[in-house]
């Protein structure tokens, strides 16, 4: 028995020791597309974002890194109202574009051999633009007319979050991460005169949106 408790302690204490060595290097990342159609009302939403990821250890299981990209956000409606014999259409599209930095300081603790938990300090900073076109079109019998109005404003926005995650590697070459919440605070601000901040905070876990990546790492 005491062999047994010896050999598990043993076996306990290699694994927890388990490390991720200084000067490692890995690169990562985030690309994704969705889409959205509302038939009911006629609202269709388009989400596109490519942010390439570096990190290096800077000492034993710690890690600073970058994350440069952009992302664009599109929202395209469509309304049809009458008002006696006459027919307006106004279409909607509005687009927020921005280009993304987010450097970051991440710190690993050993669960198991090839399995590890970590904590990400990141401020995220956009700097983005948001356009609004609307179209309008009036048809009264056979004679038609089209009205258009266009906006724009440049917009910054900065935050600092912190997220927890598992990371888990395949081998000494690649892994799977996987981050399940957020804990923050964003700020934003259009460049127009008399505009005001908006501020969103974030704190709590979210196991329903759990996000998944995969890096490769240049293993020493």
């Amino acid at each position: 028995m005491k062999k047994l408790v010896l050999a598990g302690a043993i076996a306990l204490f290699g694994l927890s020791n388990a490390q991720i060595a200084k000067g490692t290097a890995y690169i990562s990342g985030q690309v994704g597309y969705s889409q959205e159609e509302n038939n009911n009302t006629d609202k269709k939403i388009e989400s596109f974002k490519v942010i390439p990821t570096a990190g290096y250890f800077v000492g034993t299981n710690l890690a600073v890194g970058l994350g440069v990209g952009y992302k664009n956000d599109k929202t395209t409606t469509s309304v049809t109202n009458s008002f006696g014999n006459t027919t307006v259409v106004t279409e909607n599209e509005g687009t927020t574009s921005a280009f993304v930095v987010a450097p970051f300081v991440r710190k690993y603790w050993t669960i198991a051999d090839k399995l590890y938990i970590f904590g990400q300090l990141e401020v995220p900073m956009e700097f983005g633009t948001e356009k609004n076109e609307v179209n309008a079109t009036a048809t009264t019998g056979s004679t038609t007319t089209s009205t258009s109005t266009s906006t724009k404003a440049n917009y910054t926005s900065i935050g600092v979050n912190i997220k927890p995650g598992l990371d888990y590697f395949l081998n000494k070459n690649w892994s799977i991460e996987a981050t399940f919440g957020e804990f923050g605070y964003n700020t934003s601000k259009f460049d127009v005169d008399g505009a005001k901040s908006v501020n969103n905070y974030k704190f709590g876990l979210n196991l329903s949106a759990v996000t998944f990546g995969v890096k490769y790492v240049f293993a020493k």
